[in-house]
């Protein structure tokens, strides 16, 4: 693995916040962990997998199907000084990727997902050389994308064996300063890095068939003050990006015809959101109707309206927050369309709502917010 030699060398280490996590995938399957004993309602539920930064595991939580209530299940034993953070399912939810950014770890932990959901670690966790931020996998699951804190060549791509989960180094790109979040899109035809440094969002095209990546013409593209969380909508016509000291949202047109990939601002971006908001994370609905945004300085979520023909956002329920936990840094929709999650850095939790499918309205699921003990930093969430 030669680029991972050479980039080591030119590793230069680097402190990050416990709010630093990365963005949420979502995907989930039916699962207990191997670590202990788990109990869940008798109705139908189905699973999520939580990375927990401080205790060094991964969580399995229980989402109920019918309400969405989220009960916590068994844990993977702590191993201090791993604090995992990004995590990605694979598409036929056989194995679960989990990066371990201390600089002391600085690997990836891969997990075997039996039929009947139990989590067991395979062998010893993959030196990459420097910390992983960010963990993603392609529509296909043949490639998982990293961003790391390289100096230089700060976004690999591996190949996943689908019979073993085992990574193999394809090739490694230069994803300009402070690479973090990773969204790739439905279609899988491009990928997008936020730079917080910098202010900048990197994008490339992939290629499907051997997993290169190339340079979108015009990349890196301008973005907002700390540029956090990415995200497309389903249909891959938009990218929303949470700018965390502007206290705004810009929102892109992905170009399909003269520059495909290229990401063109669109009329009325950057959307203010309020003094003191820090969005952090966004998220849309599974219809692209709505956009979603949490926003870890006031505690809360904001809603918007996405107009179908533009892309641009109108205010939901006059621009009022609705309530989530402290410090919220991540949020995600439940694939079923019934439902979304907020983890609760701060307060350690978990805040779930159901949403309106005609207004984009809110209202808290029963119970929540929902304890899982610990410091949230990314969750999976799958059927």
């Amino acid at each position: 693995m030669s680029f991972q030699r050479a980039a080591r060398a030119a590793f230069a280490a680097r402190s990050r916040a416990c709010w630093m996590l990365v963005p949420i995938t979502f995907v989930l399957a039916g699962l207990s962990v191997s670590c202990g004993n788990s109990s869940h309602s008798s109705s139908a539920s189905h699973n999520a997998y939580v990375t927990l930064l401080q205790k060094g595991s991964v969580a399995l939580l229980h989402v109920n199907d019918s309400t969405g209530a989220v009960s916590l299940g068994a844990q993977t034993p702590s191993v201090l000084g791993t604090t995992p953070e990004g995590i990605a399912l694979a598409p036929d939810k056989k194995f679960l990727y989990v990066g371990n950014s201390d600089q002391a770890a600085h690997s990836i932990s891969i997990f075997n997902v039996a039929g009947d959901g139990t989590l067991t670690q395979k062998g010893t966790a993959t030196d990459i050389g420097a910390s992983p931020r960010a963990l993603a996998i392609d529509a296909s699951g043949k490639y998982l994308l990293v961003t790391t804190s390289f100096v230089g060549t700060n976004l690999l791509v591996f190949s996943l064996d689908s019979s073993t989960g085992a990574l193999a180094p394809l090739n490694s790109y230069v994803a300009n300063s402070s690479p973090d979040y990773i969204t790739i899109t439905p279609s899988s035809n491009y990928v997008y890095v936020s730079n917080s440094d910098e202010n900048l969002i990197t994008a490339f095209s992939l290629d499907s068939a051997t997993g290169n990546l190339s340079p979108i013409p015009g990349s890196p593209f301008p973005a907002g003050g700390g540029i956090a969380g990415t995200a497309t909508d389903p249909n891959g016509r938009y990218l929303y990006a949470a700018n965390h000291a502007d206290n705004t949202v810009s929102a892109y047109a992905i170009d399909t015809t003269v520059n495909p990939g290229a990401l063109n601002p669109i009329s009325g971006s950057p959307y203010l959101l309020g003094t003191g908001t820090g969005p952090r994370a966004v998220a849309t609905d599974t219809t692209g109707a709505f956009l979603y945004v949490a926003n870890q300085g006031a505690n809360n979520v904001l809603a918007f309206t996405i107009a179908s023909g533009t892309g641009q956002l109108g205010q939901i329920n006059s621009g009022t927050g609705f309530t989530a936990g402290t410090a919220p840094v991540s949020i995600l929709a439940e694939p079923a369309g019934k439902f979304l999650y907020v983890l609760n850095q701060g307060s350690t939790n978990v805040s779930g709502y159901s949403y309106d499918p005609s207004t984009g309205k809110l209202t808290a699921i029963t119970g929540s917010p929902f304890s899982i003990g610990s410091a949230p930093a990314a969750m999976t969430i799958a059927h």
